[in-house]
């Protein structure tokens, strides 16, 4: 299902406009939720603790988001008692958004741990955390970018892409684990980017999920607790 077949779906006027919108409300919430990664990221390597305390003052912005979108959504089963590709994409949407809200929550614990670093931190110090950020953000932006233009291909992409921040995370566990030992004095900074580094997995782990939630709104196919070899195998099967 491309753009235009969504658009020209239905009889029902209104009703594409609810699910348009539908759709829109979860666009602008990981808008939203992108941003605070991408500050909470900058807050942690720039050591700006005024950046880290405004990601968790609009935390609660991601809250009300999920909450509308969960009434929304549940007032459209209400009424609309949708069927086939209308039901999955309502289902498609309630299942994205607890992802996008733990995502928030990630980049607020990317946050508190950018307030616990010590003024006097060193920019070394971020060099391999920045570049899992970067990583993970691109990964966020593209499951989200795959979402708004239900493109299955792009969605492969980013759950192609965990694999590597697995390991790109076990490095940085590595290299931060040897640190502490030759360094004990340097434990508090490496513990902080352990977490940050930990919480970046999670978030990496929350944009395939989306991805997931897309595969089976456009293709009908729980894709879900299955190897990426067969999630490419029945994402690329006809519907």
């Amino acid at each position: 299902m491309n753009e235009e077949e969504f658009t020209q779906h239905h009889i029902s006027q209104q009703f594409n406009l609810e699910l348009r919108e539908l759709r829109n409300q979860v666009l602008s919430m990981g808008g939203l939720v992108e941003e605070q990664l991408s500050n909470a990221l900058i807050a942690l390597t720039n050591n700006d603790q005024q950046l880290a305390k405004r990601v968790y003052a609009n935390d609660y912005k991601i809250n009300a988001l999920e909450v509308a979108i969960d009434e929304e959504s549940t007032r459209i089963l209400a009424r609309r008692q949708p069927t086939a590709s209308d039901l999955r994409l309502v289902m498609a949407v309630i299942k994205t958004i607890p992802d996008l809200e733990r995502i928030g929550d990630q980049a607020e614990r990317i946050a508190h741990m950018a307030l616990q670093m010590p003024n006097e931190t060193q920019a070394k110090h971020f060099v391999t955390i920045n570049h899992l950020g970067e990583k993970v953000r691109q990964m966020l932006h593209d499951a989200l970018d795959a979402f708004a233009r239900l493109d299955v291909e792009v969605a492969l992409q980013v759950m192609r892409e965990d694999h590597k921040i697995d390991h790109e995370s076990d490095s940085i566990y590595r290299q931060l684990i040897t640190y502490m030992m030759e360094d004990p004095r340097a434990i508090p900074i490496a513990l902080n980017i352990m977490w940050s580094a930990r919480a970046l997995e999670r978030i990496a782990a929350h944009s395939c999920n989306i991805c997931e939630y897309l595969i089976y709104f456009v293709k009908g196919k729980d894709v879900r607790h299955i190897s990426l070899e067969q999630v490419e195998k029945q994402a690329r099967q006809p519907r």
